[in-house]
């Protein structure tokens, strides 16, 4: 197997985090953990936004975490990649939306 940037097993020292700077490391994780908490929404379907998002923001470690979370809260893989083709609809859509500032500066350069 290739070397990679990422190793999978860093996940598991992500709480070592604190030891370098333990009172935003606590307010992190007590933030973090609270705001995955259920309320308006079910932990089922924060799992299933994080997971999303995860995917928007190529972060492994967090498709890794919240592939295993889905799994645990029975989250179907149909149901994980309809959420992941939603974030990637949002993101394309904000990368698209763009090209309204190139027509707009198109149109302003070329007359």
């Amino acid at each position: 197997m290739a070397d990679s940037y990422y190793d999978s097993k860093d996940l598991r020292n992500f709480p070592k985090i604190s030891e370098w700077s333990e009172e935003l490391g606590e307010k992190f994780f007590d933030y973090y953990g609270k705001v995955f908490e259920k309320g308006a929404l079910s932990e089922r379907e924060k799992s299933l936004i994080a997971l999303a998002v995860a995917h928007v923001v190529k972060c492994p470690y967090c498709i890794d975490a919240y592939t295993q979370d889905g799994l645990q809260r029975g989250i179907t893989k149909e149901e994980m990649m309809e959420a992941v083709h939603a974030g990637a609809a949002i993101e394309a859509g904000a990368n698209l939306v763009h090209a309204t500032q190139m027509m707009k500066k198109y149109n302003k350069l070329s007359h």
